[in-house]
């Protein structure tokens, strides 16, 4: 069963065709479009934003 997204984020929030960032209330997150969509766990996304935060993750 599909669930509802509780927050969709858009990587290009000019348009609706462009890769999401959806985050479900069971903790995983969908990034993508398909057919390129992967699903991070809880740990997993966790692991990202800190990556973000501290900056061992930035801009290209």
């Amino acid at each position: 069963m599909k669930t509802t997204p509780r927050q969709t984020v858009s990587l290009c929030p000019e348009c609706s065709h462009c890769p999401t960032v959806e985050i479900h209330e069971d903790g995983t997150v969908r990034i993508g479009e398909a057919p390129n969509v992967t699903t991070l766990g809880r740990e997993e996304w966790n692991q990202l934003v800190r990556g973000i935060r501290s900056g061992v993750l930035g801009e290209l």
